[in-house]
């Protein structure tokens, strides 16, 4: 009976082995599918790759076979019997050769730290699962013996526990911090439906909505609380309602605008306000100059690291998708955004221009100049008449024989509305240029946007400065401020009427009158332009209106509310998909310059050349703004002679234009070894893939030649 159970156990490892032959005999055959010899074929099916994989399903059969006949060790009667045996001693022997090789691989994996043991694991040509399992038994035994082999104190056991747990919360938290972001369910949702194109004005949004708030944040702690707290003694208006567009009467003696702000130092002899205004307005300008420099660096790393990825298909359609995404609205947004990222990269694979003739590139051409003399001129035209009319504005003895808020209107009315229409003209020269990729289309028409604006802001810039204090205004910091507010709310309140009427109603037109299913496509470069235009006139207008930055916020979180369902109601995306690699980078880039650095420059013009008003303000009296910084680091040396090492700080990095120089060379070296770094990172990349190609092809020919060889 023993000899029949055993007979039986072995009829059953017979099965088994005969069940691994025939596992051989598919890998074979499924090699020979590629037609290729049989001793290829062998060599190929030695690889080891393929023998981990199959030294571990033989291990897993033997052992489950030698779990279920324990009789297998005695001696059993019958040659049939004894070549069985021997035949399992010869696997048992493989097998254990091959856990020897485990256990070697355990050894070698247990005296490297975690990652440099993940770094050598990885590289290794053995399956998932052996991996996880030589993974898992080389570092807990690693850990095991850390503990055991050392005297460790009990505490140290806790802190490493505690310290384990912390870490092991902190990432099973990390989906709930990301859902605290900003806005974050509304920009994956955009991502997915509209492309990464639409996606970059957000993100852009997002990132003046946290500038704003930290400069309202500064100026509110350092300025506007103060004051607030110790009002200075002054009539107030009426409030009639009008002043919420004209920045006048009741707004004229509030915390609004520069001329509220007072000279003297506040009861109890601690706080001088020229100081603060100074300190604090230089103290923002060089935090965000910090931070734009290194939004700038990075940017252009997460630009070049992109840019080498959009052939990499398999990875996006085998490898991004989230398995522990169970929700159906997450599993329908995924899967949105999947799809447009895959018809990105698709778009930049296939895309090219068909080839012209002589007589087409001359059309092209012709076509092109005439489109950028005629934008040109517009904005030629346009620059014009807002000098022309802001001289009108501010003079004193020219009027415009209008009511006194219409006339003050005007101005930023025109501004507005030329800003409003141009866009328009440019998008209508960009469709006759007929350009063949969505994103040049979009970049010749944000540098458009952007001569009209810095034209604007250049022309208004140099009337505020050279025109306004000749006038004998009272005030005429305020008077700047003033103008600057009417210009922010009437941009804010023509993008509402151009968002709730124009986008609409040509939704309602196209779709009802000319009958077309389609919908207009969001406008990048209009919407980016009119962001950069508002963030400039803000930074310009914090020194004579540190409340600004305030209305901006506002104005800021309406607009992103506004243009996302605007978006989603009249707005479809680009009927050719394309991937905005370097948007973001372009956007900061002109935010830092033009933007920003003409802001600087005209700030340190208005401190350091013109002189402050005399009967208003915190620089009241004085010669210039910069002499209240001086003034009040003599008197803090006076008051206190141990911090007279402030003053020398100050003299050293304030009154010294060395400094200011090589702060600013600085911050364009460090942009300009970031860029040489990421550049020098993209070649080595371009490089590393073009020899993994070329080792693929190596291995062909050299396939094909042993192929040739063996026959």
């Amino acid at each position: 009976m023993e000899v029949f159970k055993e007979c039986t156990d072995v009829q059953s490892n017979r099965s088994s082995y005969t069940s691994d032959e025939s596992h051989d005999r598919e890998e074979i055959s499924h090699l020979q599918r590629h037609g290729w010899s049989a001793a290829t074929v062998k060599v190929l099916a030695s690889m080891p790759s393929r023998t981990a994989e199959l030294n571990k399903s033989r291990r897993v059969r033997y052992q489950a076979s030698s779990h279920e006949s324990p009789h297998l060790s005695r001696p059993v009667k019958g040659a049939s019997v004894l070549a069985e045996a021997e035949e399992i001693n010869t696997e048992d022997s493989n097998l254990c050769a091959a856990e020897n090789n485990m256990d070697q691989l355990v050894s070698s994996l247990q005296g490297l730290s975690v990652s440099e043991g993940t770094r050598k694991l990885r590289e290794m040509p053995l399956s998932l699962a052996d991996k996880i399992e030589i993974r898992k038994v080389a570092f807990s035994l690693k850990t095991e013996s850390s503990f055991i082999g050392r005297n460790i104190p009990c505490y140290t056991h806790l802190s490493m526990y505690i310290s384990m747990t912390w870490r092991h919360c902190l990432f099973s938290c990390l989906p709930v911090f990301s859902s605290f972001k900003l806005w974050h369910s509304a920009l994956k949702t955009l991502s997915g439906r509209y492309g990464t194109g639409v996606l970059s004005y957000f993100l852009f949004l997002r990132t003046l909505l946290f500038l704003n708030l930290l400069l309202f944040v500064i100026t509110g702690l350092f300025l506007i609380i103060p004051q607030a707290i110790n009002p200075p003694p002054s009539p107030k208006a009426d409030f009639s309602g009008i002043e919420l567009l004209t920045g006048t009467g009741y707004f004229s003696d509030s915390l609004m605008f520069y001329g509220y702000y007072s000279s003297e130092t506040l009861p109890g002899d601690q706080y001088r306000m020229p100081a603060a205004y100074f300190f604090t307005i230089g103290f923002t300008l060089f935090i965000i100059c910090i931070i734009l420099v290194y939004r700038l660096s990075k940017s252009f790393g997460k630009n070049f690291q992109v840019l080498k990825s959009n052939k990499n298909l398999a990875v996006k359609v085998f490898s991004c998708w989230d398995f522990k995404v169970s929700k159906k609205i997450s599993v329908r947004l995924q899967s949105e955004k999947i799809s447009t990222q895959l018809k990105e990269q698709l778009s930049e694979m296939i895309k090219g221009e068909d080839k012209k003739t002589c007589m087409q590139q001359l059309h092209r051409l012709i076509v092109h100049l005439l489109a950028w003399t005629a934008c040109l001129i517009s904005i030629f035209l346009g620059t014009i008449g807002v000098h022309n009319l802001s001289g009108k504005n501010f003079n004193v003895k020219t009027t415009l024989n209008l009511p006194k808020d219409t006339e003050l209107l005007v101005l930023s009315a025109v501004v507005s509305g030329i800003n409003l229409l141009l866009p328009g003209f440019f998008n209508l020269c960009v469709w006759a240029e007929q350009y063949e990729s969505p994103g040049t289309r979009v970049y010749v028409s944000v540098f458009r946007n952007l001569l009209l604006k810095v034209s604007v802001i250049g022309v208004l810039c140099y009337r505020w400065l050279e025109s306004i204090p000749a006038n004998g205004l009272e005030c005429w910091e305020s008077s700047v401020g003033q103008e600057l507010y009417r210009l922010l709310v009437m941009d804010f309140i023509v993008t509402v009427l151009y968002t709730f009427l124009g986008e609409f109603l040509w939704r309602v037109f196209s779709q009802t009158i000319l009958q077309k299913k389609r919908k207009p496509v969001f406008d990048i470069a209009r919407n980016v332009l009119e962001l950069i235009y508002g963030q400039t006139l803000t930074w310009i207008g914090v020194l004579f209106a540190p409340l600004l930055p305030g209305v901006q916020l506002i104005k800021l979180i309406v607009l992103f509310y506004m243009k996302k369902r605007s978006l989603i109601l009249n707005c479809q995306a680009s009927r050719k998909p394309w991937r905005a690699t370097q948007m973001t980078t372009l956007f900061i880039c002109i935010l830092w310059f033009p933007s920003f650095l003409g802001t600087v420059v005209t700030i340190i013009y208005t401190v350091w050349t013109i002189k402050p008003s005399e009967k208003c303000g915190p620089f009241r009296n004085l010669t210039t703004m910069f002499e209240g910084g001086q003034m009040s680091t003599r008197h803090l040396e006076d008051a206190h002679p141990i911090l007279k090492w402030l003053s020398w700080v100050y003299d050293c990095l304030v009154e010294n234009p060395v400094f200011l120089f090589l702060a600013s060379g600085v911050f364009l070296m460090v942009i300009y070894f970031q860029a040489q770094v990421v550049d020098g990172q993209r070649k080595i990349i371009s490089r590393l893939e073009k020899q993994i190609e070329n080792e693929g092809k190596d291995k062909k020919f050299l396939i094909a030649k042993l192929q040739d060889l063996c026959k």
